[in-house]
């Protein structure tokens, strides 16, 4: 019998295994609930007045990403908190205290990030993006709401100056367009659905002669 390797001796190369599907992607995990249980805290917990999870806040939203040099799944998302600056010590995304922790951990985030997930969780919610997971705190669990953002990744050329962004935005025009961000040398088109590339490319030279060199 044959053990496979340690994961650090095989090399995970996302850019390739995700660009299968035709556009890459991410994970927003959105803390949308938070339960409390008191009866079964007085009757089970070593403190019986423990409260809701102190950790984690209603609305705290974390951003998981996998593309270039972005590798958030495998380090337990530390880093990605995209709202709540400010934070108290010991609460997650705050320093030294990764988002996601206990029975959550990273595993539903990159299952529905998965070609296997998408198939497995087709027909069991009404946007076949989104999943509602709980973490496993039997007495004072919390509710997220993980969702797969859809995008492709423009590379134009001189993107990095502000007036030609400024005319790149008007890719957000594309009707299966949500919205556009732009990073230091490319440009990220969210996408409703899928859009064929020849289309994105005569949108960005519309917006004033522009030269797409790459999608990813």
């Amino acid at each position: 019998m044959t053990c496979a390797p340690p994961r650090d001796a095989v090399k995970w190369d996302p850019d390739r295994f995700f660009r299968r599907c035709g556009y890459q992607h991410k994970c927003k995990v959105t803390v949308l609930d938070k339960k409390l249980y008191p009866e079964h805290q007085a009757q089970y917990c070593a403190d019986p007045n423990a409260g809701p999870c102190p950790c984690r806040l209603v609305g705290d939203a974390y951003i998981f990403e996998q593309y270039g040099q972005a590798d958030d799944f495998w380090h337990m998302g530390a880093g990605t908190l995209a709202n709540g600056e400010g934070r108290r010590d010991g609460t997650a995304g705050s320093p030294g205290v990764p988002p996601l922790l206990r029975g959550l951990g990273c595993r539903q985030p990159l299952h529905l990030h998965s070609p296997p997930g998408r198939q497995r969780h087709a027909g069991r919610m009404n946007d076949r993006r989104v999943m509602i997971v709980c973490c496993s705190d039997g007495t004072r669990p919390v509710i997220f709401e993980i969702e797969r953002l859809d995008y492709k990744a423009l590379y134009i050329q001189d993107i990095g100056y502000g007036e030609c962004r400024e005319r790149a935005a008007a890719l957000s025009t594309v009707s299966e367009a949500a919205d556009v961000a732009f990073r230091e040398t490319f440009a990220e088109v969210y996408l409703d659905r899928d859009v064929p590339c020849e289309d994105l490319k005569q949108v960005a030279a519309a917006c004033g002669a522009y030269t797409v060199t790459k999608i990813d």
